[in-house]
């Protein structure tokens, strides 16, 4: 029976997976060659190493044990862990969102995103067919509020919008009727100015800056140098290594926000259009694991999880292509960052573990 699991292990993915991670250690290398300080691509290979210890024993637990008693205490270790950053935890790049565990920080709002996910399937596969009645939707709606405004308080615009997403997406995916979804909207427009007043000041500045970049050129600078780079790159690139904006360091945050810059710059539309399609065919071998579950809860988590890669993937590329406002969301697999890194592992091993206890013998 053991062997049997291990032959419906996603093998493909896994080959996806070590292709992209090579690629992000290759890119951190070249954004941080010159500089002086840790060796940040050893770092990486740790947190990649660690990464790939974490998917595998997570695929080898049976999926469903995180859908029975163990649900109430996911839930309130997501929002202990939430609080206790808030309170505790250390300030970088703005945001009190880090542990400092030795030499390596945790960030709580990526191992969140996971919970999260584990939280609304369970429940949304449990009254799966009640969903489309509005108390049991408010219910799933009340679910996701907390851990959304705990990563909001950190301050996290970027984590909190894409925790939200998620949730909606799922809840949307569980069955939510379309009336609901347009209530739900019409919700969010009445409350926009009110949360536009709440944003912090910082968040503001960079959502006018994306509305109007001519406003405070200082500010955008960065997002001009990446626009700068992404078009010096051409077919094939200037060669890794040898980018003229990221070499000379005119590019900032090289090695995570906008290191999609760095790809384009060095391996051109070919290296950059290679990226998408390995993050493509990730997102397919995942969606093809939801469609072979044999439950809902199986389902929503294969599902969340294409969600995350694909949303991160879209507002980070996006951020460098200056066609959404720059936030802190790293390039899944690209970007140095350990807690990001570990956390698509940890959300691979759960689809993984779907995979191996799907409804069918054999793949199609």
């Amino acid at each position: 029976m053991e062997r049997r699991l291990w032959r419906r292990f996603d093998y493909i993915l896994l080959l996806v997976t070590l292709a992209l991670m090579g690629l992000g250690l290759m890119m951190i290398a070249s954004a941080t060659r010159g500089v002086p300080g840790e060796d940040l691509v050893r770092r990486q290979a740790i947190f990649a190493v660690i990464g790939l210890v974490v998917m595998f024993a997570v695929a080898a637990i049976d999926y469903r044990v995180f859908g029975g008693h163990f649900g109430l205490a996911i839930y309130l270790i997501l929002l202990a862990g939430l609080i206790a950053v808030i309170l505790y935890g250390r300030v970088l790049g703005g945001s009190r969102g880090w542990f400092a565990l030795g030499p390596f920080y945790i960030q709580p709002a990526e191992v969140g995103k996971v919970l999260v996910i584990l939280v609304m399937a369970r429940y949304l596969s449990r009254y799966e067919t009640r969903l489309r009645q509005l108390p049991y939707l408010l219910v799933a709606i009340g679910l996701l509020i907390p851990p959304v405004v705990l990563i909001y308080l950190q301050p996290d615009l970027g984590g909190a919008v894409i925790v939200l997403l998620l949730g909606l997406t799922l809840i949307w995916l569980g069955g939510m009727r379309w009336r609901h979804l347009i209530l739900l909207l019409i919700t969010g427009a009445i409350l926009a100015p009110t949360i536009w007043a709440s944003l912090s000041p910082y968040m503001r500045t960079r959502i006018l800056i994306f509305l109007n970049p001519e406003s405070n050129p200082d500010a955008s600078y960065n997002i001009r140098q990446a626009l700068i780079s992404i078009g010096a790159g051409g077919l094939i690139g200037q060669g890794l290594g040898h980018g003229s904006q990221s070499q000379l360091h005119f590019l900032q945050v090289r090695h995570t926000d906008f290191i999609f810059s760095v790809l384009a710059e060095e391996l051109g539309f070919i290296g950059a259009t290679s990226f998408l399609l390995l993050i493509g065919v990730m997102l397919f071998r995942l969606l093809r694991i939801a469609d072979l579950a044999r439950d809902a809860f199986g389902r929503l988590i294969a599902c969340g999880v294409a969600f995350i890669i694909f949303s991160q993937t879209l507002i980070n590329v996006g951020m460098n292509l200056q066609l959404l406002p720059a936030t802190g969301i790293t390039l899944p697999f690209v970007s140095y960052g350990g807690s990001s890194l570990i956390t698509l592992m940890l959300g691979l091993g759960l689809a993984q573990s779907v995979s191996m206890r799907h409804k069918k013998l054999e793949f199609r």
